[in-house]
C-alpha cells in the first residue's frame, strides 16, 4: 500500500469512526511504525492546513480524529443556528482546572483544594465528557480517581496536557 492509500485509509476510518480512534488500533489496521504514522498523520495534517480544508487531523498521544476547522464555525453556526449552550459556572471551572492539573486526582483531594463540597461538578464534568474515571486509588475505600478526557484537549483547543497554562501558584499548600 503506497503512502497516499494509506493517508486515503486512515482519512476513511476517522471519518467512519466518528470518534477518536486509538493510534495502536490505526498501526495494527494498516501494518504501520510508530515513526511511519507519526509520519502520515503529520503530513496529513500539513496538507489539510496548507489547503484550508473543512475538516483537520486532532493528534493526541493516544488517539487521532477528524474534526472541524473552527475557522469555518461562523458558517456552520448560521446555517445551523444551534441553540446557545450555558457557558461553565466558576465551580465547574475550578474542578474542572484542578483536575487538569493534578490528575489522577480523588473527589476528596478536589475539595481539599477548593474547600468546598463537589460532587455536583464531577457529576456534570463526567455528564459533558471533559473528565472520567481513569481509575482507583490504593488507600481504604478505592476511591475513583478522575482524569481529562480527549473532548477536554478539543474542546480547550491543546493537543497535550503539557500545552497547559504554566501554574502559578502562591503558595505550595495551593494545589
Amino acid at each position: 500500500m503506497i503512502v497516499d492509500e494509506k493517508k486515503g485509509a486512515i482519512e476513511c476510518i476517522l471519518f467512519v469512526a466518528g470518534e477518536p480512534v486509538e493510534r495502536e488500533a490505526l498501526k495494527m489496521a494498516l501494518s504501520l511504525t510508530d515513526v511511519e504514522l507519526q509520519g502520515i498523520l503529520d503530513e496529513m495534517d500539513r496538507q489539510y492546513r496548507e489547503e484550508g480544508r473543512g475538516i483537520l487531523i486532532f493528534v493526541t498521544d493516544t488517539t487521532v480524529q477528524l474534526v472541524s476547522n473552527r475557522k469555518y464555525a461562523y458558517i456552520i453556526e448560521q446555517m445551523l443556528q444551534p441553540p446557545k449552550e450555558k457557558s461553565f459556572s466558576q465551580s465547574l471551572l475550578e474542578t474542572l482546572s484542578v483536575v487538569a492539573y493534578k490528575q489522577p486526582v480523588t473527589r476528596s483531594e478536589i475539595e481539599t483544594v477548593r474547600g468546598v463540597r463537589c460532587d455536583y461538578a464531577v457529576s456534570r464534568l463526567e455528564e459533558l465528557g471533559f473528565i472520567k474515571e481513569v481509575g482507583r486509588k490504593d488507600t481504604v475505600g478505592r476511591p475513583a480517581q478522575f482524569g481529562t478526557t480527549d473532548k477536554f484537549l478539543r474542546e480547550f483547543g491543546i493537543n497535550s496536557l503539557s500545552q497547559l497554562p504554566e501554574l502559578k501558584l502562591q503558595s505550595e499548600e495551593e494545589l
